[in-house]
């Protein structure tokens, strides 16, 4: 706390001193222990001073993040919405594209699941791009693998299928109840499991880690919005009005 703290006192000397006559490296150490006292006697007689400050402070630091963010989703387009490894669900004609970085252990995906579900569905018109981005330990990338090798070996319906299946997923992840979950599914377990470990499907995740780190993605779940990011989990109607947003804008 202390840092934030020290920077809004910085802004409050403007809020509060605008008009501070001089230099202050031009003053002698008398008149600048003057000065400091004149300050501090000054927040301690109106310390709204600082709290006004720490809101100028949050907001021009929101307001960079946001602007570091359009520049990120800017320089890594392709990656975020064309990447030719990621599936692509909802209307892949849609007029907006929300990219999700999830890990199938995280509970947050597993609450956010549903409602992006009805949010794709409900709107008709958006373009859905998942990237597998396991972070939460051996059973986040058993996972991941599962579902990449899936599409790999079966195609995009069986990817979908396994997804959903991941997601839902009670007990643990683990080489056999990934085999059972394939066999249940309807599809080729022996081949899903051979193309697990491959080459390909570690290339897929190693390129979603880069990207994630590009991005400055820490956690899960976090979307892109067309050119907004959204670094944690939205309720339904919150991911409704940033689309609506983005349509505006656009």
């Amino acid at each position: 706390m202390i840092r934030p703290v020290f920077a809004a006192a910085t802004v409050a000397l403007g809020l509060a001193l605008p008009a501070v006559a001089g230099d202050l490296t031009a003053m002698s150490e008398a008149e600048r222990a003057a000065f400091r006292a004149e300050v501090k006697a000054y927040l301690l007689e109106n310390p709204e001073v600082l709290l006004e400050a720490l809101n100028v402070l949050e907001q021009r630091q929101q307001q960079a993040a946001a602007e570091t963010d359009l520049q990120l989703v800017a320089a890594n387009k392709e990656a975020l919405f064309s990447h030719p490894d990621d599936w692509v669900g909802g209307n892949p004609q849609g007029d907006i594209t929300v990219v999700e970085f999830l890990d199938y252990r995280c509970g947050y995906c597993r609450k956010a699941w549903q409602e992006v579900e009805d949010l794709v569905s409900q709107d008709g018109n958006i373009r859905f791009v998942v990237k597998e981005f396991p972070i939460l330990g051996e059973q986040s990338v058993i996972s991941s693998k599962f579902a990449i090798a899936t599409r790999m070996v079966a195609g995009d319906e069986a990817y979908k299928k396994a997804h959903d299946a991941l997601i839902t997923l009670r007990g643990d992840a683990t080489a056999e109840s990934l085999s059972a979950l394939a066999t249940e599914l309807g599809l080729d377990a022996a081949a899903i499991t051979a193309k697990m470990d491959s080459p390909e499907v570690a290339a897929v995740i190693d390129a979603n880690h880069a990207l994630g780190t590009t991005m400055q993605i820490n956690g899960t779940p976090s979307f892109v919005v067309q050119d907004t990011m959204l670094r944690g989990y939205v309720p339904l109607e919150g991911m409704k009005q940033i689309v609506a947003e983005q349509r505006k804008d656009g």
